[in-house]
């Protein structure tokens, strides 16, 4: 008996064991600073701008690499077939050639320097997607939290109605109630049950959309921190120079420019010269003849009237485009700047709102609520009194819900126009 027993234990703490990290996974809650850590290193849309920006440093890497030699073999003043020869030497001579273009180090220079800077571009894109990611990431997540919130007020109401249908039917056979409200209760008791399905729906399609902004199996389960706290008041003044600093759009369009600009300085490199080299050498089909070779060094003139049309039209038109980028950074910091108010006194309103409902009205119609429940209890009330007074506060935390919602939504509009 004694070793059946400790077989017995070793079995129950061996499946306790084995359940222990089941009941770990089950119990896993990420909170929101997790969920954006996650999304920053799996999602693959991120991903693909690190790919991007180590193509342009590649490219630059190969922006001071020459021109491939060219080497030839033929003849040299030979004669065309049929033509009368006086002398061995008219015969001409095997040539053999090659020649190498020398490029201008300092255009290769500049054209590294902008092949660099576009690798900056893709990362300042790389912020930019990330932005809108983390906003999706934030309603989601803001979403659910309401929604466990909706479930807790739905399943709080399901067992009040279970409650109001328990004492109503058990009323109803003495004539202390009418046969109306208890199918008036039984309706409403199934109307919580079918919003709490409806609710449970939702909250699935919540953590599927988290799954897959942070790169997981869709059907991946976890649960996520409620207790976050109402958002606090919104600065109405925001300064142009903090934005410029903290907009990723911002950011990228200044490197954007920056590229621009040293693409105009490439471009103006255009007016240097740049080189080729040939050697030549003859092995004449005479010999008497002496081998002979021909050596050249040889100059561009890029400054030469017709020639030097592309690159100024090419420099002028570059550093409009830069003044017309510099005009849009100027409308999109206003815009900002504009929009960041508007949502700002939009924020503060409906926070107000918020604090209304959850310590004035919600606190007044639960406190009618209670009295009417307690009058229906002594038998001095009628049911349909007591829903109507359960629906009053039912409707009231649903709106409560609702508006909070609102809010959330409308901080993540806020914190993603200023980049935070």
């Amino acid at each position: 008996m004694l070793s059946i027993k400790k077989l017995s234990w070793l079995c129950v703490f061996v499946m306790l064991l084995a359940g222990t990290p089941v009941l770990a996974q089950q119990q896993q809650i990420l909170n929101l600073d997790s969920v954006l850590q996650r999304i920053s290193n799996n999602n693959p849309m991120l991903q693909q701008y690190n790919y991007r920006a180590k193509a342009m440093d590649a490219y630059a890497e190969g922006a001071k690499s020459w021109m491939a030699p060219m080497v030839g073999a033929g003849v040299f003043m030979a004669p065309y077939p049929g033509a009368e020869i006086m002398e061995e030497r008219d015969k001409g001579a095997w040539m053999v050639s090659a020649e190498q273009d020398i490029p201008n180090p300092i255009k290769q220079r500049a054209k590294e320097k902008y092949m660099k800077s576009r690798a900056g571009i893709e990362q300042a894109a790389k912020d930019v997607t990330y932005n809108d990611l983390r906003a999706q990431a934030k309603t989601a997540y803001y979403n659910w939290v309401v929604l466990e919130k909706q479930l807790d007020v739905l399943k709080d109401n399901e067992r009040i109605m279970e409650f109001m249908l328990k004492l109503a039917r058990i009323r109803y056979p003495y004539s202390q109630g009418k046969l109306g409200g208890v199918y008036k209760a039984e309706a409403r008791l199934h109307e919580v049950q079918n919003m709490q399905v409806m609710t449970a729906s939702q909250i699935e399609q919540q953590n599927v959309q988290l799954n897959i902004l942070m790169n997981l199996p869709k059907d991946q389960k976890y649960k996520i921190d409620t207790t976050i706290a109402v958002p606090a008041p919104a600065a109405l003044a925001v300064d142009t120079t903090y934005l410029a600093g903290a907009r990723s759009d911002i950011r990228q369009l200044d490197r954007t420019i920056q590229s621009m600009q040293l693409n105009v300085e490439m471009e103006k490199k255009e007016r240097l010269p740049d080189f080729k080299l040939r050697f030549d050498h003859m092995y004449p089909r005479d010999e008497m003849m002496p081998q002979q070779f021909t050596a050249m060094g040889m100059i561009s003139i890029p400054i030469a009237p017709w020639s030097s049309k592309m690159y100024k039209a090419n420099t002028k038109a570059m550093n409009l485009e830069i003044q017309a980028m510099q005009r849009e950074r100027e409308a999109m910091l206003n815009e900002a700047q504009g929009m960041a108010r508007n949502m700002a006194l939009e924020l503060n309103t409906m926070r107000e709102q918020v604090d209304n409902y959850n310590n004035r009205i919600i606190p007044a119609l639960k406190k009618n609520y209670d009295v009417t429940i307690l009058a229906y209890e002594q038998n001095n009330e009628e049911l349909p009194l007591v829903i109507d007074a359960w629906e009053a506060l039912n409707m009231a935390q649903m709106e409560y819900l609702k508006l909070l919602l609102s809010l959330f939504q409308m901080t993540v509009s806020y914190e993603k126009e200023l980049e935070r």
